[in-house]
Formats: structure tokens, C-alpha cells, sequence
């Protein structure tokens, strides 16, 4: 195996906590399976997906209420309550992130599919967003992950050699599609469970 010298890692579900349950379980006055069929059905992951790769919130929005005009106030509440969708940040990751960086002997970059419309919210709240050496956030792109194109934009902008990266996300089928380009992947559970994973690329924290 190559010597790592670069750690891409995702930002929600690794850095921050991010989950519309903050905001939908109490609209649904603590139903869960009503909440759960309203992500299953309306405002469903791939719907979501949709505004990551650079579709504007306000359309989508739109799109959702044209076709499920009955459900239009718990549509305009997905992204007119998003704030509240952000819990704190993963301080057991952010501690991981920070460790590497002051070592200096990585690269340290983000690749998160996010729309830029709700990023900077999060940039304001997270100081962390900016010890980075870049992000690459997904909407700015035009495409997102899983998709090659967004892996290869972050290798080509940072210079970086897929063999001797880590890419980290909480999603799978993302670390899978970093894989297939080569770029070596951790599947994140949580901080303690990383820095044992990181050791097998001989990353001692």
C-alpha cells in the first residue's frame, strides 16, 4: 500500500449532524410513520439529491407542490425550516480532523454534496468549514456524489493521487464509487470506530 497523504472527507454524517427528523418529527406531532412515509413519498432522498447536484430550492419546492398541493405546508417546511435541521457538530470527528491537520503530514480537503444556497448557513455555524485546504461542494458542480465526474473534480483540483487518498463518507455507495477510481474509502460509523480504521492505512491518531 502507498503512503496516504490526502484525507477527503464528507461533511454531514461525519463533521455535522444533519437530520430533517429535527424538524418533521415535530411536525408530525411525534409520528413517526407519518413522517416516514411523507420521506418515503413526497420529499423523498432522491428529491434532495436533486437540489445537492444544483437545482434551485425554490423550483423544487414548487415541483413538489404542484404535484402534491395537499401536502403544501409540509413541503414549504423542508427547506423554510432547514436551519433546523442541523444538529451540532461530530465532536469526536472534529477532533480526528484537527489531529491531522496540525500534523502536517496530510493534504485535508472535503467533498460534500450539499446545495450552496444552505452551505453558507453551516459555514457560519461550523468554524471547522475553514481549516480546510477546499471543499468541493456538490451544487457549485452541476453533479454530485455517486457520481464519477464530482471524484474526478476533486482529485484534478487538489492534485490529488486516488491511491494515496482517503475519502471518508458516511454513505456507502459513495466510498464504493471512490473505489472503483481507485481512491481507498472508509465507511464512517463513528469517530472511535475511525480512528481504528485509520490505523489500518497506518494512520496513528
Amino acid at each position: 500500500m502507498k503512503q496516504i497523504d490526502t484525507v477527503i472527507f464528507d461533511l454531514g454524517g461525519v463533521l455535522i449532524d444533519w437530520n430533517p427528523e429535527y424538524v418533521f418529527l415535530d411536525a408530525f406531532s411525534g409520528d413517526r410513520k407519518k413522517m416516514e412515509w411523507f420521506f418515503e413519498n413526497i420529499c423523498t432522498s432522491d428529491w434532495n439529491e436533486n437540489q445537492d447536484a444544483g437545482y434551485p430550492l425554490a423550483q423544487a419546492t414548487q415541483d413538489l407542490i404542484d404535484e402534491f398541493p395537499e401536502h403544501e405546508n409540509y413541503i414549504k417546511l423542508f427547506y423554510g425550516n432547514w436551519e433546523n435541521m442541523l444538529g451540532g457538530a461530530i465532536d469526536g470527528t472534529v477532533k480526528i480532523l484537527e489531529t491531522l491537520i496540525k500534523s502536517g503530514n496530510y493534504k485535508v480537503v472535503a467533498l460534500t454534496n450539499w446545495s450552496n444556497e444552505t452551505f453558507p448557513i453551516a459555514q457560519k455555524r461550523f468554524e471547522f468549514l475553514s481549516w480546510f485546504e477546499g471543499i468541493v461542494v456538490s451544487s457549485d458542480e452541476k453533479t454530485r456524489k455517486p457520481f464519477k465526474d464530482i471524484y474526478d473534480i476533486t482529485l484534478n483540483r487538489f492534485n490529488i493521487t486516488p491511491e494515496k487518498s482517503i475519502f471518508i463518507d458516511d454513505n456507502l455507495r459513495n466510498i464504493e464509487a471512490a473505489n472503483a477510481l481507485g481512491i481507498n474509502g472508509i465507511h464512517f460509523e463513528n469517530p472511535e470506530k475511525l480512528i481504528q480504521q485509520l490505523k489500518n492505512y497506518n494512520i496513528h491518531l
